[in-house]
């Protein structure tokens, strides 16, 4: 099983002068100690599970090409990209361009969106929940496509390109993996099956049922259900309720539900002192499940 950071808040001692420098600390430690992957959510104002609206929030594309100077080895992503902030085809050319800096290193994470106020606020793409589905699949097949050798033009309902050139190209092979978060069983999961590399759902009660209904889908889109790796998003925090032995008594439920990765935030990031505790106590452990 692999383990990825999910940073959603840089609400960090120091503030604004001194958040560089602790988020590339952060990125140096989760890498050291073995996370995975890194991963950032793709919003422009704090969401109010998190906080207040006006607390920081970092753009995370160009968040993820900081991270991508600042390690090696782990795997960078958005959990996700909400698909009407951007045209696809720069979309594509921004995750091309991760993936070339960073040595093949950027999956492409990506969903239909749902934050309206923010959306709005900024003056960034919104629209009606069936037309964000059909942007999403049109923005799917747009990058499929600029991470082919076909370059020609794309028409759709949406969105209208005269040509899908990208050069240069992607280093990963075939192309940057694709991520589809969120867990809606009718037009979601539906999506992973058709394009998608994995999936990313909440890890709470209602998983094992995502997983089924994903596998339906794979049966009727004629997909191999085990070639689309399951990732779950779960608290990574050990100061719940039982410390590291709850941790990974969730991690192996995840695990035995038939879930490979597991995204998730910790508490008090910036201190560093979790990210040591978990690598110490937590990775070495689920390595070989």
């Amino acid at each position: 099983m692999k383990l990825g950071l999910h940073i959603n808040h840089f609400t960090w001692p120091g503030g604004e002068a001194e958040l560089g420098s602790t988020l590339a600390r952060v990125a140096v430690v989760a890498e050291e100690v073995g996370f995975a992957r890194l991963s950032v959510m793709d919003h422009v104002w704090q969401i109010s599970m998190n906080g207040n609206e006006d607390e920081p929030m970092l753009e995370s594309y160009t968040t993820l090409g900081f991270l991508a100077a600042q390690t090696k080895r782990v795997e960078l992503l958005a959990l996700a990209t909400a698909v009407t902030y951007r045209a696809p085809g720069l979309l594509a050319k921004a995750v091309t361009t991760l993936d070339v800096l960073s040595g093949g290193r950027a999956w492409l994470g990506i969903g239909a969106g749902w934050n309206q106020e923010e959306a709005v606020g900024l003056g960034l793409g919104f629209a009606s929940t069936p037309e964000r589905f059909e942007r999403l699949e049109e923005a799917l097949q747009i990058c499929l496509q600029m991470w082919s050798p076909d370059a020609a033009p794309y028409a759709g309902k949406h969105y209208a390109l005269s040509s899908t050139l990208n050069s240069p190209q992607a280093v990963s092979r075939p192309r940057p993996r694709i991520v589809i978060g969120g867990a809606g069983e009718r037009r979601t999961l539906k999506l992973v099956a058709k394009y998608a590399d994995a999936c990313n759902v909440y890890g709470g009660p209602d998983a094992p049922r995502k997983l089924e209904v994903l596998r339906e889908h794979c049966a009727r889109e004629g997909r191999d259900y085990d070639a689309i790796e399951k990732s779950a998003i779960t608290s990574l925090d050990l100061d719940d309720d039982g410390g590291t032995g709850a941790l990974l008594e969730r991690l192996r439920a995840l695990h035995d539900m038939g879930f490979q990765s597991v995204h998730g935030s910790v508490a008090s990031v910036a201190s560093l002192k979790p990210l040591e505790r978990i690598g110490a106590d937590v990775i070495d452990q689920i390595a070989g499940w």
